[in-house]
């Protein structure tokens, strides 16, 4: 089953998130073919990134709990919200 997270980051935290970025993106692979996406979002006036969408296959909502959790970026605080939405792929066809 498919899983949106939606993450907001705090404000004035860029440096939390760079100092943490290459744990997260390892973190991020050590999931393989169960990352369906992943990327940040960025801000309309400057693209910087100010949050993170990912899209993980997983069988329970438990697990994607587990996954936010864990993540280095939550570890640090990173994050002002964090949301979880199951999602369902439509377009583009396979």
């Amino acid at each position: 089953m498919l899983f949106v997270v939606k993450c907001v980051d705090k404000a004035d935290h860029l440096q939390v998130r760079l100092d943490n970025r290459p744990a997260h993106v390892d973190y991020l692979k050590s999931y393989g073919d169960k990352l369906f996406a992943a990327g940040p979002t960025l801000s309309d006036e400057d693209d910087q990134m100010n949050g993170s969408v990912v899209i993980l296959d997983l069988d329970t909502r438990a697990e994607v709990e587990e996954f936010c959790a864990n993540d280095p970026y939550a570890k640090a605080g990173l994050f002002e919200a964090v949301t979880i939405s199951k999602w369902k792929k439509v377009l583009p066809a396979e």
